[in-house]
């Protein structure tokens, strides 16, 4: 144990590490959860996998668990349902709570947000069917990225330059989502920075010789490079991680995520999206950041559980 931790696993009681779900990122979340629940475990948390379904809150409340460690990601996990399911029950989670859970994984909302509070973030549209193509692009220039509002991984994203590239992109996202924004394409650097309780951790660079940071280049690439440190120094570092703070509270998270920012070729920085419950394979990010502060992976989870502490006060 670290002298960070004051507490003792019998404190968390039982933990259901939920995982799974029913969204289309229930793969990546079982690996997630895995991991998860092994770092528990390994610090003698009295842990447990739960596989999500319909069902979670009956198995919730018959299992006698005192709290959970939320390891969903996209809808039914990471968008306020199971954290409003999770409050009717009385049982304590980590992370954010259902206003944050809703607006993060909602990034139409999220611009909105930061939009209103005066961050800066890409200039967009919401696609809908009847939106001429023509005036997205008089709009918003080209090139453009076109994203399902509520889902991760990148899933359902494309980058296009054309009228018809814009309306099959369009399709192509609505599958996953009602609501599809097309979003002024940024070149430039891509960075993310997490975020675990008060702590900024280290920023990421990433570089992908993909068109864009996608769902291959995130859990199947060899080929993504991830730079920690980041390659910022001093005043622009700081504006970063400053910048992802105030981004993260604006949005009402809490307890732990990360923020994905690009900055131009003139230096200015760029808000893309939050993540309240980001990835913990070994190929995500926030492990990757805190163990670049020092922080290994069982420390890690054991810190995050420790924010569920907070409903207990």
């Amino acid at each position: 144990m670290t002298e960070h931790s004051v507490t003792t696993p019998a404190i968390f009681g039982r933990v259901a590490v939920l995982m799974g779900g029913w969204s289309a990122e229930r793969e990546i979340s079982l690996r997630s959860g895995r991991a998860v629940l092994a770092g528990l475990q390994a610090r003698g948390v009295d842990a447990y996998s739960v596989d999500a379904g319909r069902d979670v809150l009956q198995v919730l409340e018959d299992g006698g668990y005192d709290r959970a460690f939320i390891a969903l990601h996209g809808r039914g996990g990471e968008d306020g349902v199971i954290q409003a399911g999770l409050e009717l029950l009385g049982l304590p989670y980590t992370g954010s709570g259902v206003l944050g859970s809703a607006l993060g994984m909602d990034k139409l909302r999220t611009k909105q947000v930061w939009r209103g509070a005066g961050l800066p973030t890409p200039e967009y549209m919401e696609l809908r069917p009847e939106t001429p193509a023509a005036d997205v692009i008089a709009a918003l220039g080209t090139p453009l990225i076109v994203k399902p509002a509520r889902e991760g991984s990148s899933i359902g994203m494309s980058r296009v330059t054309t009228e018809a590239e814009l309306v099959a992109a369009r399709d192509a996202a609505a599958r996953y989502d009602r609501d599809v924004i097309a979003e002024r394409w940024i070149a430039g650097e891509e960075y993310t920075v997490s975020l675990l309780g008060d702590t900024v951790l280290p920023a990421i660079r990433l570089e992908t010789p993909h068109t864009f940071y996608d769902f291959e280049a995130k859990y199947e690439s060899d080929a993504t490079r991830y730079h920690c440190p980041c390659g910022l120094e001093g005043a622009d570092l700081d504006v970063l991680d400053a910048l992802a703070a105030e981004a993260f509270r604006a949005v009402d998270g809490a307890g732990w995520g990360r923020v994905d920012v690009m900055r131009d070729a003139n230096g200015a920085f760029w808000l893309l999206e939050v993540n309240t419950i980001p990835g913990m394979t070994d190929h995500s990010l926030v492990p990757m950041a805190a163990a670049a502060a020092g922080i290994p992976f069982d420390e890690l989870v054991w810190r995050i559980l420790e924010t569920s502490l907070e409903a207990d006060a």
